[in-house]
């Protein structure tokens, strides 16, 4: 069975529900805007403000969802700091069981139709090889310019939660938790780490209805002057028994401190005493962006996956 709408919160759950399933048997094949953290982020987020730009299309068998596809179309968004951005191009995720791996063809015809004349780019696993044989087929291509030093490609990462060491905070620093801080302290943290951000008060809002997000598992770290320096949303798997951080950020005014290095310990024991065995993240992987991946390898992590980007020109049918 199909059918197709805009993105309501209840996809998401069912989508959620794939990722859970898929990371109990392969999680090298979720793709990177597809887990079970990201889709509530994604979501909770967007919707307000760019929900009027998205489609689906979900496959359903007996019940279960077996694969999905989420379009986003293009859209005028403006940043925190007033500028405005138009996105001309098409962007699609999706996500299909391997057990049902020829749908990935009905995923690739409807976002064609869906996004018709325009530039399209796809994120799938790369280690999907028949998703990646068949997006070849229909004349997608590896992205250029998300390849190289500089490029946007992602990879996810991965530890277990056994032996996690103590966090360390400089002198009158200290750990809060979104529910402690508030609504406006939360978004004014990532605000702060990501200035072009399209998040507001709004977006935290529609984060905060998402079924995954526990305000208790939305970590900050407050400076003595009450700033709040670092921020990061733990998304608790508990069928799993793994947390995802996503997304994780420091004020530029605060870098070098250690603080995301101890707000990830911090949250991988607030994790651990949740239930939760294991711990993933996402980060750009090309050799010109060190930084995140430097810190989430000093605490432990290890690089399970990576996407593939792909892309169709606006000309190609």
């Amino acid at each position: 069975m199909t059918n197709v709408e805009l993105v309501t919160a209840e996809d998401v759950r069912l989508m959620q529900g794939l990722a859970q399933r898929l990371a109990a048997t392969h999680p090298d094949l979720v793709n990177s805007d597809a887990s079970y953290g990201e889709l509530a982020w994604i979501w909770g987020k967007g919707h307000a403000g760019d929900g009027a730009s998205w489609r689906r299309r979900l496959w359903l068998s007996g019940g279960d969802l077996v694969a999905w596809s989420w379009a986003v179309l293009p859209r005028r968004v403006t940043r925190s700091d007033g500028s405005v951005k138009d996105i001309t191009g098409a962007y699609l995720a999706y996500q299909v069981h391997p057990d049902h791996a020829g749908l990935v063809d009905e995923v690739i015809d409807w976002y064609d139709a869906t996004a018709a004349g325009l530039e399209r780019t796809v994120l799938p696993s790369a280690a999907d090889e028949f998703g990646l044989a068949r997006w070849a087929a229909h004349g997608y291509e590896t992205d250029p310019s998300a390849l190289g030093d500089t490029g946007s490609w992602t990879q996810l990462n991965e530890r277990d939660l056994t032996d996690v060491a103590q966090p360390v905070l400089p002198d009158g620093f200290r750990f809060r938790t979104a529910d402690e801080a508030g609504p406006q302290a939360a978004v004014q943290a990532h605000l702060d780490a990501w200035p072009l951000s399209t998040y507001t008060a709004e977006g935290y809002q529609g984060v905060r209805q998402t079924t995954a997000y526990r305000g208790d598992l939305h970590i900050l770290v407050e400076v003595p002057d009450g700033t709040m320096a670092s921020s990061t949303i733990m998304w608790l798997d508990e069928v799993n028994k793994t947390v995802e951080f996503e997304p994780v950020g420091t004020h530029p005014d605060y870098r070098r401190l250690g603080l995301a290095r101890a707000m990830l310990l911090h949250g991988m024991r607030l994790a651990r005493a949740a239930g939760a065995t294991h711990a993933t993240v996402a980060c750009l992987g090309a050799p010109g962006h060190p930084q995140a991946r430097g810190l989430y390898y000093s605490v432990g992590f290890q690089m399970l996956s990576r996407d593939a980007p792909l892309i169709k020109p606006e000309s190609t049918v």
